[in-house]
């Protein structure tokens, strides 16, 4: 299974082409940013896949990050993810980033609390916690770091994500055991080809997950009345 994997959910824009069974992409590209991904996507994507021999045409899949994220960063890539599994024929998966943070800790040799933090901005974060076994310590959810920490308990804390950082450092000031094992802009595309050649289609649809109300609302209010 050949997988064109796709992330502009937060501060980066990536995309890779991965073969199922391969330790390495076939491909790969990451530009760090905070916005220009609708820009910046297209051509990132047109010179990864022109370094692989088929392109477009032998891709079996396509796995887009999803969310949490900005609003955005998300709708541009699954657009943009939806567009080519349309002209190819061929499913598209949405991948959690909270997931795609997580799967690596998960896949090495330290053992503790897998925890996903994503700066939320307004002093909260994305949120998602792990333990022993694949057992649920905090779902996908919007919260406070003190509320985290308390939660979490004693740790360890194992922690990835744009937000490791803060987290850790509240952690440690409540005298918690953390390590950051990453804190880049955005997860590693390769994992997220990787979780999506393991997702259903059926059930892993590329819609987006914002785990937070839009910060723009209504203003009912200022309504005028229609006649």
């Amino acid at each position: 299974m050949r997988i064109l994997a796709i992330d502009t959910a937060l501060s980066a824009c990536s995309a890779c082409l991965w073969e199922s069974g391969t330790a390495e992409p076939l491909a790969r590209e990451t530009i760090p940013m905070e916005r220009g991904h609708a820009e910046a996507l297209l051509p990132l994507i047109d010179r990864v896949t022109s370094q692989v021999d088929g392109g477009f045409g032998a891709l079996s899949r396509v796995a887009v990050t999803v969310g949490p994220g900005s609003y955005t960063g998300l709708r541009v890539g699954i657009a943009a993810a939806r567009a080519i599994g349309l002209a190819a024929g061929i499913p598209v998966v949405g991948v959690s980033t909270l997931s795609a943070f997580l799967a690596p800790l998960m896949s090495g040799e330290r053992r503790g609390l897998f925890t996903a933090a994503i700066d939320a901005k307004h002093g909260q974060i994305y949120v998602q916690a792990i333990g022993a076994g694949g057992r649920a310590i905090i779902s996908p959810g919007l919260m406070g770091y003190r509320d985290v920490i308390r939660l979490l308990g004693s740790g360890p804390l194992l922690v990835a994500g744009t937000a490791a950082a803060a987290l850790t450092a509240e952690a440690r000031a409540q005298g918690v055991e953390v390590v950051v094992i990453d804190d880049a802009p955005g997860p590693d595309i390769t994992w997220v080809a990787r979780l999506g050649a393991m997702a259903d289609p059926s059930q892993a649809l590329p819609k987006p997950l914002y785990l937070r109300e839009p910060d723009a609302k209504p203003q009912d209010g200022g309504r005028i009345a229609r006649r």
